[in-house]
């Protein structure tokens, strides 16, 4: 489970980073990121779990594997990281292990690249 300062619940901030963000594609997922230098309240993670995943049990079980990876990266991310978490619907048949791996590759290629702001 994300801690509560860590979870992105407004569909505006969502919008905002996905359209204004870098975005980094993997073969079960594809990561948005933005700074946001107006809020340093810490980084906040979303995620977008969509009907081609598959049918609710199999987004619930995505969705809960794609928290616990995030939560694994959330200490390398700065306070005022913005991120989207899009599972691609070969998500679900990724392992945990994998998509932790895909969600740290992602992370650092929008480092490389220089989060958008």
């Amino acid at each position: 489970m994300l801690p509560a300062q860590n979870r992105m619940r407004r569909s505006a901030e969502f919008s905002v980073t996905v359209s204004r963000g870098v975005r980094a594609v993997q073969p079960d997922v594809v990561v948005h990121a933005l700074r946001d230098e107006l809020d340093p309240s810490g980084p906040r993670v979303g995620l977008v779990v969509s009907k081609s995943v598959g049918n609710a049990v199999a987004r619930h079980r995505v969705a809960r594997r794609l928290r616990h990876a995030a939560r694994t990266v959330l200490p390398r991310l700065e306070p005022t990281d913005r991120v989207v978490i899009r599972a691609r619907p070969s998500c679900r048949d990724a392992l945990s292990s994998r998509l932790e791996r895909q969600l740290t590759a992602a992370l650092e290629r929008v480092a490389r690249h220089g989060t958008a702001s």
